[in-house]
């Protein structure tokens, strides 16, 4: 189920920017971050993500947890909200890139689900990766997804620095948008 879940949003998502926004996809498939902070920031979250996949399969083979198909069910569903949210920042702002850059010509958005967050794609990511452990029916796998909040909010700090420099209008945006990442709350 979580791989339907993951698998045919991403294949419709795909198929969207192929026809409606190839730049976008482009800049998605970048992966290289100029700022070496960034850098630093994605491989240690890269490496709690890789094992948040990796210790469900072992729970599963040695029978750590047992997670009811209740919460699996509802676990997947909050995925893929998560998802939908993802997508739905896409749709709002085609300067959505992986790497965080402001590109030539990039004009600030605040409207969309950036009217509630400053940083909605996050959210979205954040339901998706604090969900996945127990869509997969692994406790176990929520420790290294426990990390996922730090790591969000050390990347938003940085990139918040060089939007407030290099993108204009964004130090108002701050101001209309008080939160970051969770509504009422960052």
């Amino acid at each position: 189920m979580y791989l339907a879940v993951l698998f045919i949003p991403m294949m419709l998502v795909l198929r969207y920017l192929v026809r409606n926004d190839p730049e976008l996809l482009e800049r998605r498939l970048a992966m290289r971050e100029e700022r070496k902070k960034q850098s630093v920031i994605q491989l240690l979250a890269s490496l709690a993500w890789l094992s948040s996949f990796l210790i469900p399969g072992f729970d599963q083979r040695f029978g750590w947890s047992s997670v009811p198909w209740p919460l699996v069910v509802g676990s997947d569903v909050l995925v893929l909200s998560g998802y939908l949210l993802f997508f739905l920042v896409m749709k709002e702002n085609s300067y959505a890139s992986r790497v965080i850059r402001v590109q030539q010509g990039q004009t600030l958005i605040a409207s969309g689900p950036y009217a509630l967050v400053r940083h909605p794609m996050y959210l979205g990511v954040l339901a998706m990766l604090l969900f996945s452990p127990l869509a997969l029916g692994s406790y176990w796998a929520l420790l290294p997804v426990a990390l996922t909040p730090l790591f969000l909010v050390l990347r938003i700090r940085d990139e918040e620095e060089m939007l407030l420099q290099e993108l204009p209008g964004y130090h108002e945006y701050t101001q209309q948008t008080r939160f970051r990442l969770i509504p009422g709350v960052w």
